[in-house]
């Protein structure tokens, strides 16, 4: 019986270390496509060598073209470029735009049954992209968000509270930017509610925190952004579906009345398995969350209206 196989798109430092957690978790052969020549070969072969060290089987190979990524199960669209110094959101989102466009274009040619995993900024925008260009159905195309910032959102409370980390059951809702909702009345840690454990003013300081979760790391790393947290993140997902795993997690999901929204990728619980977005679940909100839901929801879709899709 053949492996599963995972293409991923952008082997940069979000896609390489995609394509180390997959490989060192045996979910299923590689492929590493970039446009920058030696690049993915280079490291394919890299982590092939570890091979031995690690003991892990999957066969990984770098690309700059997409034949190698023929009759994939799972695309994992990292490409895209960082927003730099001086440049405005508008040329971000249009340059995304094309990169996004035109790798789902290749992707969709060679794996017309793959579903499309995207981590690409701005999130939201990118996975509506996707979504029109591929022309697969909605439960086929998600976006990698809700996951990383939740693990986000668990790892400081664990920090706070000097505890396991699996204890913690938690949601991150909304769009993944500075509007995003930690879901503190669904916070708790093995039952006990949050608010329990901690004052109201530390829990708004860990809320806070998470939301600017990834400036932190890019004001740390002051020449990146963070890569092993989303690489995971995105990993997870392949790995529910590859498995049919049925896990609840958040992902970016695109929404047809849902939560009262429309025609919009946003991230909202989901059970993710086999046949992808199996089923999308609502979660009862507090006045005040459901407030912070609609704000985040419209920041969504006015860079959704920016696409003219």
């Amino acid at each position: 019986m053949s492996r599963p196989k995972i293409t991923i798109v952008g082997a940069g430092n979000v896609g390489a270390t995609c394509a180390h957690w997959a490989a060192a978790r045996e979910l299923a052969d590689i492929v590493l496509v970039d446009v920058v020549e030696g690049m993915p070969q280079g490291k394919a072969l890299d982590l092939m060598e570890a091979r031995p060290i690690f003991g892990f089987n999957v066969e990984v190979v770098g690309a700059n073209d997409y034949e190698a990524t023929r009759n994939s199960d799972i695309a994992i669209i990292t490409a895209g470029i960082a927003r730099k110094p001086g440049m405005s959101r508008d040329d971000l989102i249009n340059t995304n735009k094309k990169i996004v466009s035109e790798v789902t274009r290749r992707v969709v040619e060679k794996s017309p049954k793959a579903f499309i995993i995207v981590v690409a900024n701005p999130l939201d925008a990118m996975c509506y992209v996707a979504y029109k260009v591929s022309g697969f159905p909605s439960k086929r195309v998600m976006g990698m968000a809700g996951i990383l910032d939740t693990a986000r959102y668990r790892s400081f409370i664990a920090m706070e509270l000097k505890v396991a980390v699996e204890e913690i059951q938690a949601m991150v809702l909304g769009g993944h930017g500075d509007d995003m909702v930690p879901v503190v009345s669904a916070t708790n840690v093995s039952g006990v509610p949050l608010t329990n454990l901690l004052s109201r003013k530390k829990i708004a300081g860990l809320v806070e925190r998470t939301r600017k979760g990834g400036g932190e790391i890019v004001a740390l790393l002051k020449t990146g952004s963070a890569y092993y947290a989303p690489a995971a993140a995105a990993v997870q997902m392949a790995e529910a579906i590859i498995k049919d795993q049925k896990r609840v997690v958040p992902v970016s999901a695109y929404l047809t009345g849902e939560f009262g929204l429309n025609d919009l990728f946003f991230g909202v619980p989901v059970v993710l398995g086999a046949r992808g977005i199996e089923k999308i679940l609502t979660l009862k909100l507090t006045p005040s969350e459901e407030a912070l839901l609609r704000q985040s929801a419209a920041a969504v879709a006015r860079t959704r209206d920016e696409l003219k899709m």
